[in-house]
């Protein structure tokens, strides 16, 4: 039985389809995400929300404020968890502190661009980003724009 791909066993789960519209990503970093039982049957289900959602480095560790995940309907412990609580992010100790160190760049704000499962494990991916202005996110749409036209004419070009 041939070896499995490191890809082909990912459930993505959650996307923040707006991190690149807004920001210009410039690394991304893989880091673990430390969830209570009820979050992960949740977020098995596909629920969950990056909308607000933003990295911010606390006393030497990484945290991820702002994520919802909602109540897991069918849970039976007593204290239900807040939704949109800190969840602590799972990175090695040399990474963090790489992580920590850009961070400390002026402009540079860290980004959840999805969430998602890897070998049972919940797993985020973070961009590093720096927040485009009004003027690039126009640009961006102009050179959009621009590729989708000449794909159009490009589409009824060949008639074989």
């Amino acid at each position: 039985m041939p070896p499995k791909d490191k890809e082909d066993d990912k459930k993505t789960v959650a996307t923040h389809r707006k991190a690149r519209q807004f920001y210009e990503i410039i690394e991304v970093i893989e880091a673990g995400l430390a969830l209570k039982g009820p979050e992960v049957k949740a977020l098995r289900r596909g629920q969950a929300s990056l909308d607000g959602c933003f990295g911010r480095v606390d006393k030497g560790e990484l945290w991820l404020e702002n994520f919802y995940i909602p109540p897991y309907a069918f849970a039976t412990n007593l204290e239900p968890l807040d939704p949109r609580r800190k969840r602590k992010l799972l990175l090695h100790a040399a990474e963090m502190r790489k992580v920590e160190g850009k961070l400390a760049t002026k402009g540079l704000t860290l980004i959840p661009l999805e969430v998602y499962f890897r070998r049972g494990w919940a797993k985020v991916a973070l961009g590093l980003a720096k927040g485009k202005t009004g003027a690039d996110r126009r640009d961006d749409l102009k050179k959009k724009d621009v590729r989708r036209e000449a794909e159009k004419s490009f589409k009824g070009a060949y008639r074989g």
